[in-house]
């Protein structure tokens, strides 16, 4: 059997307008009353995140003092998984077609994110996602899980599904960041990251995925091509 896991954010739901818009607000709030402060466009926001600039590194860019980047950074993380701006996610480019194909192909499929379960439920029903991932092939985080780090986390998330999940004779994890990279290697599964999420390429390549693809459409079609090519 063969069967891809997937995480969320990046290859299936793009979330760059959320974490923009929690930027803007974080920076509004921030700001002394008449202060000029310099907004990053979504553009260089983005590519910023993607490069892994520090949160406080952004708010200093963006005009702040180091007191005032410190509240930034702080707010950012209270702000940016709150219910109010994940209405911002969007569908990232072909990817419900890729899901499809993906069903259509009789592969095993799993999701694995650092969501909490009511931020996938919030989600699924959007989306309407809920069709492509049974609940016995969802992991994800508790609702009142305390988050250390995604690249110690997400390990811990891995070994649980692999636990639980009937055998597979190949297997394939899609992500977008070093936490579906190491996840991946530390349980001996292959690993293709997608440069459509909140990783650039430079960042990704530093932790040595079996692959580098664009998107989550060629990672399938990738896989796909692979399983259907003759043993020798």
């Amino acid at each position: 059997m063969l069967r891809i896991i997937t995480d969320f954010d990046g290859p299936i739901i793009d979330v760059s307008e959320r974490y923009y818009r929690v930027y803007q607000f974080c920076l509004e709030k921030t700001r002394r009353p008449n202060q000029k402060v310099r907004e990053l466009s979504k553009a260089e926001f983005w590519q910023m995140k993607r490069s892994r600039v520090a949160e406080k590194q952004i708010g200093i860019i963006s005009g702040l003092d180091e007191v005032q980047a410190q509240e930034f950074s702080q707010l950012r993380r209270q702000t940016v998984h709150t219910e109010p701006y994940f209405e911002y996610d969007r569908l990232a480019d072909g990817a419900v077609d890729a899901l499809i194909k993906i069903q259509q192909a009789g592969i095993d499929l799993a999701v694995m994110t650092m969501r909490r379960v009511r931020e996938l439920d919030y989600a699924f029903r959007k989306y309407d996602l809920g069709k492509f991932f049974p609940e016995n092939r969802c992991y994800c985080l508790s609702n009142d899980y305390v988050k250390t780090r995604d690249i110690d986390d997400k390990p811990l998330l891995m070994a649980r599904a692999l636990k639980e999940l009937p055998a597979a004779t190949d297997t394939w994890m899609i992500g977008d960041t070093e936490a579906d990279i190491t996840a991946a290697k530390k349980h001996g599964i292959k690993s293709i990251t997608v440069e459509c999420g909140i990783r650039d390429r430079a960042q990704l390549k530093f932790y040595q995925p079996d692959m580098i693809v664009p998107n989550f459409s060629v990672a399938v079609n990738l896989i796909l091509e692979r399983a259907l090519q003759p043993t020798r």
